[in-house]
């Protein structure tokens, strides 16, 4: 789906522009929705206390650092709220689960109990948008901004290009949007996969 792009040309930014663009970015105009597509299974993310703890076998320690966490996620909805702005997230969860994603989907529940909208999608949902690659990681912020974030081989966090185009932007987010619709609340979905799921282990 990189068509929703591919007449718009893009920045490439390393990971310390894209941090600092984005800085910049977010919240800068009132009464934008920020839409958020996470597509890839697995990352690393070492920057990330509670991550680090994870995938060193100490789960209990990981969680309650992501309890943690739960202040700071709500500031940031109090934040997006007075600027008018949802955060939005699509996350697509293919199983068996990855470590990673067995992890983060934790997370994204805290995310939404502190005021994130985030639903899950299978990947039945996105197969037809995947015939030619799988899907991109797309962050829109404002009324003109999509970030296409890039990966290296190993997961980590190297960037983004960045799209400066209204109509792109509406394009990503409507793509985004429809895929919302058609996906599974985060708590609904973590309920429902409770018992004897490997979500919670």
């Amino acid at each position: 789906m990189r068509e929703l792009l591919a007449d718009v040309p893009g920045e490439r930014l390393l990971l310390d522009e894209y941090r600092k663009d984005f800085r910049q970015r977010d919240f800068a105009f009132d009464g934008y929705d920020s839409w958020k597509l996470e597509r890839r299974q697995d990352f690393q993310e070492p920057e990330d206390d509670s991550w680090l703890a994870y995938s060193a076998g100490d789960h209990g320690r990981a969680f309650e650092l992501i309890e943690h966490r739960r202040g700071e996620l709500l500031q940031l909805s109090r934040l997006a709220a007075e600027h008018a702005c949802r955060l939005l997230r699509v996350r697509v969860v293919e199983f068996p689960l990855t470590p990673y994603l067995t992890w983060e989907l934790r997370f994204l529940r805290v995310r939404a109990e502190c005021g994130e909208l985030i639903r899950v999608v299978g990947p039945e949902v996105i197969a037809p948008y995947e015939q030619v690659g799988s899907l991109p990681e797309l962050v829109t912020l404002g009324p003109d901004t999509v970030y296409d974030i890039s990966y290296d081989a190993r997961g980590l966090l190297d960037g983004a290009t960045r799209h400066l185009d209204p109509a792109a932007r509406d394009r990503v987010a409507g793509f985004v949007a429809r895929l919302y619709d058609q996906g599974e609340d985060i708590g609904t979905f973590m309920a429902r996969a409770a018992a004897g799921s490997p979500v919670e282990r």
